[in-house]
């Protein structure tokens, strides 16, 4: 029977807040051995942004810590980056918790993802509770992943939870790592740990954002819809900002979008959009003043649909106006299920399906994109390196792409 944890082995720990914490703290990481297994609690889906309001890191011989970044983001630099810049880092999933954690100064030497390592291995459920169960026979407290972790202070029941997603992950580690050393696939999963390291090192603070990247923008294609989605963004941006606020709940996404598809005339109009906050204060005619400002503002100066050229059709594109090339396409990413039923791990590790499609296109489509880039099978390895394919992946893939190819 399995057991489960709810308090992790060390009890419950204390939430560090302030400078002089930060260095006690991570003085008594310093003294530890091994690698730190590193998490983070972020609020994304409350506030502005998706910076870490809570870090844990553990490490074996000093045990674990919880560090809270807010209003002193600059002090936990400087008393963690010495310590941890450079080390080996176990995450689990770390693409998304890096970001965060960059942006705190802090950075990997060497990386353990062990949520990509359970993906290699076979592990049909490879999120932390799942391995830990399966692996330790040990149930983690769930729930609170999706909480508000900026709120002060912490629930107890919050921190257990945080302290438990540190807790075994030095020990998943090793485990995994048995695993794929049996496996033969640990120099892979390195290959793709070394590039989450790299790809995060040159990051040092957030993203720009973009109207441009709201999802269902590129849907409208009149100029005047594209005006009044730039001018409504820019409104929900600023609000959001200042009140520090995720933008989502200031306007949802989708209301954004279909006021923008149906540029309403009158404070009635946007009243009648389905999702439209009309019960919240002033909230009818701050949004119409938006679309107001927008539909008033230079026309030169609106923006046009964006035309930008694609590497491959899209999937239907390609499905309805090439059924040969998809036909082909298909029959290769067969081969590549083939051989991922084979090794055991999933055929898209090995080769993710919209670069089987690329490779296709590169070599057999008519015109536009990398069409013609291929040219002779001896360009199959340089062509995958230039999309990003790592070495063994362009090791497994070239002879399946070569023959797939030669149909």
């Amino acid at each position: 029977m399995s057991e489960l944890r709810q308090v992790p082995v060390d009890g419950t720990p204390k939430v560090l807040l302030s400078p002089r914490e930060f260095q006690a703290g991570a003085a008594r990481l310093a003294a530890g051995t091994g690698p730190f297994a590193i998490d983070t609690e972020r609020a994304s889906s409350y506030r502005f942004d998706d910076r870490a309001f809570l870090v844990q890191v553990r490490r074996e011989g000093a045990g674990t810590f919880l560090f809270a970044p807010e209003h002193h983001r600059d002090e936990l630099h400087a008393a963690l980056a010495p310590v941890l810049n450079g080390q080996e880092w176990v995450v689990h999933a770390a693409p998304s918790d890096l970001p965060s954690l960059a942006w705190l100064g802090l950075y990997p030497g060497m990386l353990f993802d062990t949520e990509l390592a359970a993906r290699f291995a076979g592990f049909a459920h490879p999120n932390l509770a799942a391995m830990v169960l399966e692996l330790f026979d040990v149930e983690l407290e769930k729930g609170y992943g999706d909480s508000d972790w900026s709120e002060t202070p912490i629930p107890r029941k919050w921190r257990n939870y945080a302290a438990l997603d540190v807790e075994l992950l030095n020990e998943l580690a090793v485990t995994l790592r048995d695993i794929l050393a049996e496996q033969d696939k640990l120099d892979w999963a390195y290959e793709e740990f070394e590039r989450i390291v790299e790809d995060h090192a040159r990051i040092t603070g957030p993203e720009p954002r973009s109207w441009r990247a709201l999802k269902g923008v590129s849907s409208l294609r009149s100029r005047e819809q594209l005006v009044v989605a730039r001018e409504l963004w820019q409104r929900r941006e600023s609000i959001a900002r200042s009140q520090d606020i995720a933008p989502n709940r200031v306007l949802s996404h989708r209301v954004l979008v279909e006021i923008a598809r149906r540029v309403p005339r009158s404070p009635h109009e946007i009243n009648q959009v389905k999702g439209f906050p009309r019960r919240r204060g002033g909230a009818t005619l701050r949004w119409f003043d938006a679309v107001e400002t927008a539909l008033a503002s230079p026309r030169q100066q609106w923006p046009k649909a964006l035309r930008s050229p694609h590497p491959v059709p899209s999937k239907s594109v390609f499905n309805r106006d090439f059924p040969e090339l998809w036909q082909l396409y298909t029959e290769i990413r067969g081969d590549f299920e083939d051989l991922g039923e084979e090794l055991g791990m999933s055929y898209e590790l090995i080769l993710k399906p919209s670069l089987v499609r690329t490779v296709v296109w590169a070599a057999c489509g008519p015109e536009g994109g990398v069409a013609g880039e291929i040219a002779a099978d001896a360009d199959i390895p340089d062509f995958l390196r230039s999309q990003g394919a790592r070495e063994w992946q362009v090791e497994l893939s070239t002879p399946l792409l070569r023959r797939g190819l030669a149909r």
